[in-house]
């Protein structure tokens, strides 16, 4: 082939190979914009899901997540063990799918008692804990080491958490100790399930915790249970499906961009939680619950920003939100993209 001609023939493939690598890099980032679009909603969906459990202050918690958990816990659920089409449910860890299990039970009742209680904001702050927790606990689960730089962090996390509650023998309520629980089992259900997702079937991830909630809450409606006017129930049946909505926005979202990309996404709750609050429930919101928000906010993204970095195992960012079943185990767009 003449030399002419073999140099127009590489400069169309070259023009051909950046054609294709825009439209590659065009398509990831129109994927990733749909997943944080999706992730946003959905958590926006989680905080209208948290408020209206808010609302239903007359009713004690485990009716209130019986009712929540047989409106969508129990059919997405269902729907997750069909799609993946298990050939056994005989479990690899009982002994620690029993204990996530209970756990995960403990993380919704805590945290509907939590928001039943407490101003929204102050919730979720303490709610966002979790990855704090996380943190540490991977040092003896999982085999993390955790450098100065994540325990400054750990650390300026917990001073957000002061600086919102300012805590005193008048200020703190027996609601606080119940978030910081919900956010204790949450974070220990999450790393119970990076360390058993990569041996476990998730028909077993998913039906454990089905069954251990319907059971406890169940079993506890028999002694707590209230009648409800058509209203309330139809308020209990929104809850449901809230999180059910919630539920597919955000894991749609994991679908659709890196799991790092998105878990930060989770705390654009805290602007829903200060205006809910405010228009609903008339909490007021002084500078240091902004303030303390925010340092809260910026440590947790910088934890999961340091692990995405230098984490083995990654416990934060490749788990997701403690209420949506089976998500360990699905499968997500990779870090890479």
């Amino acid at each position: 082939m003449p030399k002419q001609k073999q140099d127009v023939t590489d400069t169309e493939s070259a023009r051909s190979e950046s054609e294709s690598s825009k439209m590659t890099n065009s398509d990831s980032q129109s994927s990733h914009f749909a997943g944080l679009a999706f992730a946003l909603f959905g958590f926006a969906i989680y905080s209208t899901h948290d408020a209206v459990v808010k609302s239903l202050q007359g009713y004690h918690v485990f009716q209130i997540v019986f009712f929540a958990m047989l409106f969508s816990y129990v059919p997405f659920s269902i729907a997750r063990i069909v799609e993946n089409k298990p050939q056994s449910m005989s479990p690899a860890n009982p002994v620690l799918l029993v204990t996530r299990a209970i756990l995960h039970v403990g993380a919704l009742c805590f945290a509907f008692y939590a928001f039943s209680t407490l101003p929204m904001v102050e919730a979720y702050v303490i709610l966002f804990c979790t990855p704090l927790i996380i943190s540490v606990l991977a040092i003896w689960f999982l085999g993390e080491q955790i450098a100065l730089a994540r325990w400054i962090a750990i650390a300026f996390g917990l001073f957000g958490v002061i600086v919102v509650l300012r805590p005193s023998m008048q200020t703190i309520e027996l609601g606080h100790f119940s978030a910081l629980a919900a956010a204790f089992c949450s974070g220990t259900t999450a790393v119970i399930s990076r360390k058993i997702g990569s041996s476990e079937n998730m028909a077993t991830m998913i039906l454990f915790p089905l069954l251990a909630t319907i059971f406890v809450s169940g079993a506890a409606l028999y002694f707590v249970y209230q009648p409800m006017p058509i209203v309330d129930l139809a308020l209990m049946f929104l809850v449901g499906a809230l999180g059910l909505l919630g539920q597919y926005c955000v894991l749609t979202g994991f679908r659709l961009a890196p799991a790092a990309y998105i878990g930060p996404m989770q705390y654009s709750q805290i602007v829903w939680a200060i205006l809910f609050g405010y228009v609903f429930f008339n909490e007021s919101i002084d500078i240091w619950v902004v303030v303390g928000s925010l340092i809260t906010v910026i440590s947790g993204i910088a934890i999961i920003i340091r692990e995405r970095a230098v984490s083995k195992v990654k416990p934060n960012i490749n788990t997701r939100n403690g209420r949506m079943v089976g998500a360990p185990m699905m499968k997500q767009r990779s870090n890479r993209d």
